[in-house]
């Protein structure tokens, strides 16, 4: 047998057990497959979490059939969450709103007695600005009633007044349309503003752009 024969055998000699380049092929494999099965275990990492069928305002009692479960990745900030697994204690009501498909955060719900800022129903006959939407901020204006059936100048009784619900009310006939907006008021404004209903006021909202309650 020539030296080139000799060279081709060996070449293609069947490989020991003992030769390290078959443990190191063997390795690699194993650190893909591992690689591969680890990725698809953190991709299927999901968590279930409550989210707001429909919007919900501020002030108003959250139960289970306000909501829906969607299947998310949260990772770090699931804790600042509601989920499933936690569940959804009774008696809890919205201290801020949220939004049509947000999930909700742990911190939008609590007691009643934890709201800052009450919903008080303002009823509107005049149109509302196309921005007068729930979550928008609007400056609550009144002009009280005068002397020869005329009211007084506007003043401004509630600067950046957020909305927390608006409902437009059925037509009649005779009668205009009557839409009721929600505002969020806090308790140190509520004697205002209940005062200037009582005392049949005319109540306008301005939107408020910048939220501010100068």
């Amino acid at each position: 047998m020539g030296t080139n024969e000799t060279a081709a055998g060996a070449r293609l000699k069947k490989p020991s057990w003992k030769d390290p380049r078959l443990f190191v092929g063997i390795l690699l494999v194993l650190l893909s497959v591992t690689g591969v099965i680890a990725l698809l275990g953190t991709a299927d990492r999901t968590t279930q979490v409550y989210a707001a069928r429909d919007d919900i305002a501020v002030g108003q009692a959250v139960t289970r059939e306000d909501l829906s479960v969607v299947k998310v990745r949260l990772d770090d900030v699931e804790s600042g969450y509601v989920t499933v697994e936690s569940g959804l204690a009774e008696g809890k009501v919205a201290l801020q709103r949220v939004a049509k498909n947000q999930l909700v955060p742990k911190e939008s719900l609590g007691q009643a007695d934890s709201l800052k800022r009450k919903p008080v129903a303002i009823p509107m006959d005049e149109g509302l600005p196309e921005q007068a939407v729930p979550g928008a901020c609007v400056d609550v204006w009144v002009a009280m009633p005068g002397s020869k059936n005329a009211f007084d100048e506007p003043r401004l009784l509630l600067p950046g007044a957020e909305i927390a619900q608006v409902t437009a009310g059925a037509t009649t006939l005779g009668a205009s349309k009557t839409t009721t907006v929600m505002v969020l008021v806090t308790d140190e404004q509520m004697p205002k503003l209940l005062g200037a209903q009582a005392n049949k006021a005319k109540v306008s909202v301005v939107w408020n752009p910048t939220g501010l309650s100068r």
